[in-house]
This record gives structure tokens, sequence and C-alpha cells, in this order.
């Protein structure tokens, strides 16, 4: 009971105003601030569990594979390392965790692409990306979670916030807050068309623009990562060529 009130009290430290310095950048996107990591399991079920009991009090957590193999749960938006610190310390007591890992904000500026303001039509240039561009790396983390069961919500997750979760889940890891559902997630950055996807651009799929139903990563060579359904497996689906193609509705981009 003590654990249960305790983390309670967590969450809302967590999402109390002022305890972010992720300042908005644009339409709801910012940088995320400092965050809690903790767990090296070699079973994604355990890292489930720890994730569930977390959201079960309402703490906004999800796990993921590292480069290592090993899984990982993360979790938190501090304004400072101090604070986080704090947090996590507290936590680890009540989980009976041994040990835990501070992530550090994104050091350079989130600079967000917006709808050019210019309706003369120009020549668009060839977008060049490197290893260390934000949708380069966005890419390469959703990669990582193909083959893993994900289940964002927990026991109370709604119809349809699989695919939205895990794709904020790796923009997190990127160190990128978005919002939380796909419709939200379609209303913000800039809108980019099939000719210029890049790596990183999130691709969104529904009957209409106010009826958006799933959204996945794009990576390259016609292909995007995504949570199918609720259970099923990360995967890596080809954009063109599927039934997915054709409630195809648009991509965002959401930094340069």
């Amino acid at each position: 009971m003590f654990l249960r009130y305790f983390l309670m009290a967590i969450c809302l430290f967590i999402v109390i105003p002022g305890s972010s310095n992720a300042a908005p950048v644009s339409g709801g996107i910012s940088k995320l601030g400092y965050s809690i990591q903790v767990g090296a399991f070699s079973d994604v079920k355990n890292a489930e569990r720890l994730t569930a009991k977390l959201q079960d009090q309402g703490v906004d957590a999800f796990y993921f594979k590292r480069e290592n193999g090993l899984f990982a749960v993360r979790f938190g938006d501090f304004p400072s390392h101090r604070t986080a610190r704090r947090a996590a310390s507290r936590i680890v007591a009540g989980l009976g965790i041994e040990s835990f890992f501070i992530a550090p904000p994104l050091k350079k500026p989130l600079e967000v692409e917006k709808e050019p303001t210019s309706p003369v039509p120009t020549k668009k240039p060839v977008r060049k990306q490197s290893r260390d561009d934000l949708g380069v790396v966005a890419a390469r983390t959703a990669e990582r979670f193909v083959g893993i069961p994900y289940l964002w919500g927990g026991n109370t997750v709604v119809d349809g916030m699989d695919c939205s979760g895990f794709v904020r889940a790796v923009y997190n890891l990127c160190g990128v807050n978005i919002p939380r559902t796909s419709a939200e997630q379609f209303k913000v950055g800039r809108s980019i068309g099939l000719e210029d996807l890049v790596d990183g651009d999130l691709v969104f799929f529904g009957s209409s623009d106010d009826r958006i139903s799933h959204v996945g990563i794009y990576v390259g060579s016609n292909r995007f990562v995504h949570a199918p359904r609720r259970g099923d497996e990360i995967k890596i689906s080809p954009l063109h060529g599927n039934g997915f193609f054709k409630k195809f509705v648009g991509a965002r981009r959401y930094f340069n």
C-alpha cells in the first residue's frame, strides 16, 4: 500500500507544472528533460512487468531494447539532474531495484521544421542525412524494437494507442517529446510528401486527416517500423504494396 501511494506521489511530481525544463518549441514538440532508466533485463517480460507496474500508478513509462540486447525501462521528464536523481533514489528503494541511470537531455538545440511560408513552388534540395542526424538516430532506434511485442499502455491501454506510444517512446529515447496520440502527432511538425521522406519521418494512416488510426517511423528504402496492433510484435513493413498504403494520409517531420 505504501508503494502504491508513493508512486502516485512520484507521478504527481513528474507532471506538476514547472517540473520539466522541456519548453515547447512548436506545436507540442519539445526537448525532453532528464529521465530515469532502470533495469537490464534479458527477458522482455520482466521489462513489461516493471513498465506495467509504473503505468498502473499513472507513471508514463516505456520499455525498450538497448544496443547490447538487454531491455530497460525509462520514465520521467525532470528539469535537472538533481531532481531526477532524488526521485530515482526513492523509486529504486521502493521497487527494490539496485541501480538506475539518469539520461541527460538532448544537447543540441531542437529546431522544428515548419511549413514553408512562400506559396511559390521552388525546386527542393536533396536532403542529406548524417549518422548523428536526429532522424537517422530515430530510425535506427526504431529498428531495435523489431520483434518485441509492444504493450504501451499496460492493462489500461485504449485501442489504437500502441502504435503512437511506440513512436513516442522512440522519440523520447532521442531526447524529443511529441504528443501522445497519433491524431495529435499528425497535427504538429511539417507536412512531407512521399518523394521527400527520409529516415525518422512519421507516416500516418487512416480514413481522413481527421480520422488518423495508425502511425509508424520511416526507416528508408520504402520501409517503416510500426506496432501493427495491440500485443503484436513491432515490425518493418513496406510502405507501398500492402494494405496500409491504401489508408496512407500523410507524413510529418519534427526536426531539422
